[in-house]
């Protein structure tokens, strides 16, 4: 069955939370690692429905993705699969929708502080490399900056 879009559900943020966890973990990640992530993957119960969205497919959540925009530029704030629906273009759609998402509210590119198992993907969805960030979670850690152009 198709990966279907949708808003998130009341209810719902501590099950896409566990999502974002999972999918982290399965780059091998302890669970010290995950516990210092936990915020920055948490899903806020009142994300705006405009920068949030929900994979589902066969009537189970799949993925999750969030946007920031900022002074005309979208930030990808959040974009997991749960493990056992990798492979299978949730990614690819969730991707999509956040350019889409991005390009609606006025901005100009959509920037990616991507974890470095991530960076092949979000290559393949048209990113480029963009320079390094520190990460919000990890202090001391270093992440690819990745930048899709959303202007034409």
């Amino acid at each position: 069955m198709p990966t279907r879009l949708r808003p998130m559900r009341s209810g719902e943020a501590a099950l896409l939370t566990n999502l974002c966890v999972r999918s982290k973990a399965r780059w091998g990640y302890d669970s010290a690692f995950l516990d210092a992530c936990l915020e920055e993957l948490s899903v806020a119960a009142d994300a705006p429905p405009d920068r949030l969205a929900v994979a589902e497919s066969d009537g189970s959540v799949v993925g999750v993705v969030e946007i920031s925009i900022e002074d005309g530029i979208a930030y990808l704030e959040k974009l997991f699969v749960a493990p056992e629906a990798m492979g299978q273009g949730v990614g690819r759609t969730l991707i999509g929708w956040a350019k889409s998402a991005a390009k609606k509210a006025g901005a100009s590119a959509l920037i990616i502080e991507s974890d470095p198992n991530a960076v092949p993907f979000y290559r393949r969805m048209g990113a480029i490399d963009a320079g390094l960030s520190p990460s919000r979670s990890i202090a001391g850690r270093i992440l690819p900056r990745l930048e899709i152009n959303l202007a034409g």
